[in-house]
């Protein structure tokens, strides 16, 4: 079940609403506990009871941390850890490791593939549960005295299955003390759910579904404008699909009275590689910040070339963490690679281009890097660069409509609508007020955006989550 769904739309979400907001508040983590577990099984029915037997597991264990002694409660702390990078290096990377060691061993004996199928959403609620670990370890944030609340805060539907990335020092509070009979709130986490499934239904399903066909052609079925046609879709399919997911979850979380971190935030206006990180998928960048790239000494180590080395290693595991592919491993260390050319030379010698110059330079560099993230394999990757830059243009009137233009037309728009610093405040300003009469043009405007949505979501059968198999 995704929330582009009718079956979400129409019937889980009404029932869930409407429960939630007539329960009384005691018992209001306990309904929303019981439709996220639902909403989990209604999607891995085999994984459910993993899930919540590691949840158990786990919540016990990190209780030891608060009550132990400093030594002992470091031991804890890693046997957390490894406990919960256990589950997503044997469900997401045993096939991967038995693949290159069969490679390794070609010629002599080699090992049956696994075929593992991999549980929904493993990778952004293992990074949750190490988030509640080191942070009740570093005492950012005090342990929870009830299974039922971890479990919420683990399994929450909204926030589950593709993020945004919560870590528990950000939500601690809120489990258990959250507004709920705030109206501007439920009437914002409307507009944003309403944004966001107008990004994934009305634009991302459309440029998505042109983008599989063109990268599902052979090679020799390619030229530099079906490529690059291609490239440009999935560009903007991927931004669109996962930010309009993301959108949906904080406004499904506001209309429950939480608040969950913001995830995007106009990448495609970045000026540099630098900044695009700190822009696109930002849970998942200050999570690699705070656990991992901090702790490996961050911007205070002895010299640049350890600095370097931290940097691109963050970003070769966090390239591995979208998927076990050298594909997604080398797109992590072309983003690092270009992080530490911006430290070394790229941020002073872009200075005299302006500000558009570095824009469109950085989105370029940004596309050439979603061909590694989309492709299956090295040997497709180099095949489609190869399309790209072969300066082979020809007609592309086969792939293209008027509707794909005034979608297409529409991406670009909204991904650099807010170049322009004065309709971003503009926006802002709208978005934020709580005035009647921009409430009632939010609620109207993202009623008439879902009814939209659903029409075309019934008509059409191409309705996929890009960041469901992470």
């Amino acid at each position: 079940m995704v929330f582009s769904s009718l079956i979400f739309l129409l019937l889980f979400l009404p029932i869930f609403l409407i429960g939630y907001h007539l329960v009384e508040k005691r018992y209001k983590n306990s309904f929303a506990l019981l439709f996220s577990l639902l909403f989990y099984f209604w999607g891995a029915p085999n994984f459910i009871l993993i899930a919540i037997g590691s949840i158990i597991v786990d919540y016990y264990l990190v209780a030891f941390i608060s009550r132990f002694k400093a030594r002992n409660r470091l031991v804890m702390l890693w046997v957390s850890i490894v406990f919960n990078l256990s589950f997503l290096l044997y469900y997401k990377y045993f096939d991967f490791f038995i693949e290159n060691l069969n490679i390794v061993l070609e010629g002599g004996h080699t090992y049956d593939i696994a075929a593992i199928i991999l549980p929904i959403g493993i990778s952004f609620f293992t990074f949750q549960k190490i988030s509640y670990s080191v942070d009740i370890y570093r005492k950012t944030a005090p342990p929870l005295k009830s299974l039922l609340d971890y479990s919420l805060y683990i399994m929450l539907f909204p926030q589950l299955i593709a993020g945004p990335i919560v870590r528990y020092n950000e939500i601690a509070d809120q489990l258990n003390n959250r507004e709920f009979r705030n109206y501007n709130d439920r009437i914002y986490g409307l507009y944003r759910f309403a944004i966001g499934l107008a990004k994934k239904a009305i634009i991302a399903n459309v440029l998505g579904e042109k983008a599989d066909l063109i990268f599902g052609l052979e090679s020799v079925d390619l030229n530099s404008s079906v490529a690059w046609l291609g490239i440009i879709c999935y560009t903007f399919q991927i931004y669109f699909d996962f930010s309009g997911y993301s959108d949906m979850a904080i406004g499904l979380g506001r209309m429950m009275g939480f608040k969950f971190p913001e995830n995007f935030n106009s990448p495609y206006i970045s000026q540099s590689i630098t900044e695009f990180w700190k822009r696109w998928h930002i849970t998942l960048g200050s999570w690699m910040r705070d656990y991992l790239y901090i702790p490996l000494g961050g911007n205070r180590v002895s010299s640049k070339v350890r600095l370097y080395s931290n940097l691109w290693l963050v970003f070769l595991i966090s390239g591995l963490w979208h998927g076990a592919s050298w594909n997604f491993v080398l797109w992590g260390a072309y983003h690092g690679l270009f992080l530490i050319f911006d430290r070394l030379f790229l941020n002073t010698l872009t200075k005299g281009i302006g500000k558009l110059g570095r824009v469109m330079i950085t989105f370029l560099v940004v596309l050439f890097g979603w061909v590694l993230f989309r492709t299956e394999n090295l040997t497709a990757a180099v095949d489609y660069y190869s399309a790209l830059l072969s300066f082979d243009f020809q007609n592309i009137y086969l792939f293209v409509s008027a509707k794909f233009y005034r979608v297409l037309s529409v991406a670009l728009i909204m991904s650099f609508l807010l170049f322009s610093d004065r309709i971003k405040n503009m926006y802002s300003r709208f978005v934020d007020s709580g005035a009647f009469q921009n409430q009632i043009i939010k609620s109207v405007f993202a009623l008439f955006l879902i009814t939209i949505c659903v029409a075309n979501l019934a008509g059409s059968g191409f309705n996929p989550f890009i960041y469901f198999r992470f």
